[in-house]
């Protein structure tokens, strides 16, 4: 790859159906970032994707992208059971590596991928893309700064009509995008220690159409996941209870996306007269703080741009798909255990001595 820091960060993007045109806009919108190859086993589809005058090259081998030195990176857009074999390819070439989520289609895969950025000192980064949205950015803000106190309880609902995955349940499709959010948002050292899953097939899919989590976290907190394929209304709300306030998360709300309520119940412990303790209601106000509207995946390039060239780690490095991956896995032994709570993998760097050895 080439050093000087004054060149932008050639890239390419591995992948031209759902995701891929929405990297290559962003990418080619990033100060930064030169987009220099689109790649897919479909050229045709890859030179619609980037129109009649575009300058960027069209190939459908991924070895003449990687042997390219104008190649900084890359951003993978293909399917999950793909992420193993291109991502490793890729880090073995010396490029930085972006991958869709999930980081691979099981842990051991993604616990490969991490081991091998690792050793080879190059940015893995997953495009957990909600966690760049101004709104997530400000509930992070307030969380980790102790605007609403020591976080109680978290809540949240993703559901919508389709689209029902041939290779994945509902959960491996939808809640990756809510744990990211819970892993960019807690505390540091607040993690996910056990997982109880239960889902159901009511349509007769062959995997769980409809499903609900319940995590429980290190510093004795339960969080809920509800992800469902077959709601006929589109929701995503998610709620932080705090000890101080809670924030309200309507992300299809455009007017009020996040709404933080100094409302509550508190516990008055009971003296010598009282048996029992008394429960005060706080009615405070409720606040709409005013937030920008931009593309998440704007920040998501951005982040990847800027973490390399501060050679830095990004907000949402391998270790966070990492510990998605394990979540996602314990979810699935959970579910096939009718539900009973399942340890998570405690995922410490650590834990790769053995996969670099």
């Amino acid at each position: 790859m080439r050093s000087e820091m004054d060149q932008p960060i050639g890239i390419a993007v591995i992948g031209a159906g759902y995701w891929g045109p929405n990297l290559v806009r962003n990418a080619q919108a990033t100060p930064g970032l030169k987009l220099r190859y689109l790649c897919d086993l479909d050229t045709e589809r890859a030179r619609r994707v980037l129109g009649d005058y575009s300058t960027v090259r069209v190939s459908g081998d991924l070895e003449e992208v990687l042997a390219d030195p104008e190649v900084d990176a890359v951003a993978i857009a293909t399917p999950a059971a793909t992420h193993l074999p291109v991502a490793l390819a890729a880090l073995r070439a010396g490029k930085h590596v972006l991958v869709e989520k999930p980081l691979a289609a099981g842990y051991e895969a993604g616990r490969e991928l991490v081991a091998e950025a690792e050793s080879r000192g190059l940015t893995l980064m997953l495009d957990h893309t909600f966690v760049y949205t101004p709104t997530v950015q400000h509930l992070r803000a307030l969380v980790r700064g102790g605007e609403i106190g020591s976080v109680q309880y978290l809540d949240s609902v993703r559901v919508n009509l389709g689209l029902v995955q041939p290779d994945v349940d509902v959960f491996w499709d939808l809640a990756p995008h809510d744990l990211s959010i819970f892993d960019a948002i807690l505390p540091d050292g607040v993690r996910v220690t056990r997982v109880s899953a239960h889902g159901s097939d009511p349509i007769g899919a062959g995997r769980a159409c409809i499903g609900h989590l319940t995590l429980e976290l290190s510093d004795g907190v339960l969080a809920h996941v509800h992800v469902n394929w077959l709601s006929p209304t589109k929701i995503r709300t998610m709620i932080v209870g705090g000890s101080r306030r809670t924030v309200v998360w309507d992300d299809l709300n455009v007017v009020q996306r996040l709404s933080v309520h100094d409302r509550g119940a508190d516990l008055i412990e009971g003296d010598e007269a009282r048996t029992q303790a008394i429960v005060s209601y706080r009615r405070g106000d409720t606040v709409a703080p005013a937030l920008p509207e931009r593309e998440a995946l704007r920040g998501v390039m951005a982040e990847f741009a800027a973490s390399i060239g501060e050679k830095r780690a990004p907000l949402t490095d391998g270790w966070s798909g990492l510990r998605v991956l394990a979540i996602l896995e314990a979810a699935s032994a959970s579910l096939a255990a009718g539900g009973e709570f399942v340890t998570v993998r405690d995922v410490r760097p650590a834990e790769l001595e053995e996969a670099v050895a």
